[in-house]
């Protein structure tokens, strides 16, 4: 009777264990909307993350996080490269990531694309058919009726370009293909309902070309930085690098403002001891968040992983 006993009660202590577990595990992608309030009054606040790569576990962690800063932001935008390949598995499981947390997302949520929505490892070279399969995946992701695209949040506005080429014989798989079509468009949204010194929000996952970097950015950098430049109030987020988040992820006065957005899936970290002059670390989750009140902006790049802020910057224009 005591061994049957025994038997019972050590066959409990298990199945209590693996319930807690079961549950820890599970909480750990939970959230109490009760137990979480919102500091913030700004007139609009938003995040930035780029570089996902369909890495669901670091996304997920990305949405717990900003999640506890404000559980009221009113848009998140995914600055492109969100899937690794161009592949309808990937752009699912994203997608399926993106519903099941519904109730910690904000309903907006800006989907641009980069370059990596143009490859699949198998396909060395990208013919005209697809490239256009390619953008169709990502339209339908998105659900956007262009590769380039804006939107009005709170009165703020905005604009979003995208490359409308990639891994084939005209375009490299890197460089962002900028139609002269787009700029046009460009210029026309910047001017739409212009209002001098109230900020612009302009998005590309590409980098511009300011001799930083060792690749160019876009086939049209110099032409967007002279249409920005009669722009200051402009904010333009850029992915693409993997660059580390810190005091210099801003760049001032261009007049306008670039900020560097980290990347969630990994982080290019200078290091002389690797034969490249450079090592990946894949622990690291770094985004940017931004609050706005009238013409002023504060910008803030944020540890995921540790939950630290590693700057703040405030933009008055």
């Amino acid at each position: 009777m005591k061994r049957f006993k025994l038997i019972i009660i050590t066959i409990t202590v298990i199945l209590l264990g693996a319930i807690y577990a079961i549950y820890i595990n599970e909480s750990k992608f939970k959230f109490d909307a009760a137990t979480v309030t919102s500091s913030s009054n700004a007139d609009l606040s938003f995040a930035v993350l780029g570089d996902v790569h369909e890495n669901i576990n670091h996304l997920q962690e990305a949405i717990n996080d900003l999640y506890t800063i404000n559980p009221k932001m009113d848009a998140l935008v995914l600055n492109g490269d969100a899937v690794d390949q161009g592949l309808d598995e990937q752009y699912n499981s994203m997608q399926n990531t993106l519903n099941k947390n519904k109730d910690l997302l904000p309903e907006i949520i800006i989907k641009n694309i980069g370059n990596h929505e143009f490859f699949d490892y198998n396909i060395e070279t990208n013919s005209n058919e697809q490239v256009q399969s390619f953008i169709n995946k990502y339209l339908k992701f998105s659900g956007e009726e262009k590769v380039y695209h804006d939107k009005w949040v709170n009165v703020y506005h905005f604009i979003s370009l995208g490359s409308e080429d990639g891994n084939s014989e005209t375009i490299n798989s890197v460089t962002a293909s900028i139609s002269d079509e787009q700029l046009e468009w460009f210029k026309e949204k910047l001017a739409e309902n212009y209002k001098k010194g109230k900020p612009i929000f302009v998005f590309l996952h590409q980098h511009l070309d300011y001799g930083e970097n060792s690749w160019i950015g876009t086939n049209k950098s110099e032409e967007i930085k002279q249409i920005l430049s009669q722009y200051p109030e402009v904010i333009m987020f850029a992915s693409h690098t993997h660059s580390n988040l810190n005091e210099n992820s801003l760049v001032l006065n261009k007049p306008f403002t670039i900020v560097n957005t980290g990347a969630v899936h990994y982080t290019i970290i200078p290091d002389s001891n690797e034969e490249k002059g450079y090592k990946r670390e894949t622990d690291y989750i770094k985004g940017v968040y931004v609050e706005v009140n009238g013409n002023n902006v504060t910008v803030k790049g944020r540890d995921i992983k540790e939950k630290q802020w590693i700057f703040s910057t405030e933009i008055s224009n």
